[in-house]
């Protein structure tokens, strides 16, 4: 009997940089090292990334919800703070307080050695924001979001 498709097997959305075959490690057809600088960061350190960037906005709005409520209560200010965070740093430095605490940027693939620029750095962080497309990885462990920006986390 062949093997026949259904919907648990998910939609089949080729991208810029699917190929027939898997990598030997993540990120090997997208050109990158396996380990050492460049290479792509792992789930876990990412994960590890945005939570330390949550913890300092938690930080800073709990202190500006103290004196004004203009952003609204903890929880909205902690968020609507980690998007600007996102947005901003992204833009400036291609990479969050948490990403260089744990030693990752984000960088092109288009273009190696660029800035990520203004509509990446923008659309990057509001896809991050739905939370769905960081959390559905390729074979490669990059998120729906670097996915749509020709983008990807790496080591620094």
């Amino acid at each position: 009997m062949a093997n026949k498709k259904t919907w648990l097997d998910g939609p089949d959305i080729p991208g810029e940089n699917d190929f027939g075959e898997v990598g030997r490690y993540p990120g090997e057809n997208l050109g990158l090292p396996a380990s050492g600088p460049g290479a792509l960061a792992s789930v876990s350190r990412r994960a590890g990334g945005v939570l330390i960037d949550w913890l300092l906005c938690l930080l800073i709005a709990s202190v500006l919800t103290r004196f004004t409520h203009i952003l609204g209560s903890t929880s909205t200010a902690t968020f609507i703070l980690w998007v600007l965070l996102g947005i901003i740093s992204g833009i400036v430095f291609a990479r969050t307080p948490g990403m260089a605490i744990l030693g990752m940027g984000v960088a092109r693939l288009d273009v190696p050695g660029t800035t990520v620029g203004i509509w990446r750095g923008v659309v990057r962080t509001l896809l991050t924001a739905c939370l769905f497309p960081a959390a559905m990885v390729d074979a490669d462990g990059r998120g729906i979001h670097d996915r749509a920006t020709g983008t990807a986390v790496i080591r620094s």
